[in-house]
């Protein structure tokens, strides 16, 4: 019979499932950002085509398409910087949290 350590027994086992509050946290955090992909780009679309370019502006119906179409492109990429930036802090606390024990 062959010998085995058990770090090597340790290496092969599977990794520890995520509690039921990490898992709910996580779910909550993206319905969170889900909705607010969905949401912020289409309110601030019309909103700003409408009252800004239109209202405030003055400008054509065509030239408002255009622009309150890149104010609704930022809008996304701010979402998914957010997202991106609460999902790396959330790994990094769950990697300290696993550091200390």
């Amino acid at each position: 019979m062959e010998r085995y350590d058990k770090a090597a027994l340790n290496a092969l086992a599977p990794p520890e499932p995520r509690t039921e509050g990490s898992l709910a946290s996580t779910l909550r955090t993206l319905l969170f950002f889900t909705t607010l992909m969905i949401l912020l780009p289409i309110g601030l679309y019309f909103s700003s085509k409408v009252y800004v370019f239109e209202g405030t502006l003055g400008m054509s119906n065509r030239d408002s398409y255009f622009y309150a179409a890149i104010v609704a492109v930022v809008a996304v990429h701010f979402v998914l910087a957010l997202f991106i930036y609460a999902a790396w802090n959330e790994g990094s606390q769950q990697w300290r949290e696993g550091k200390q024990d």
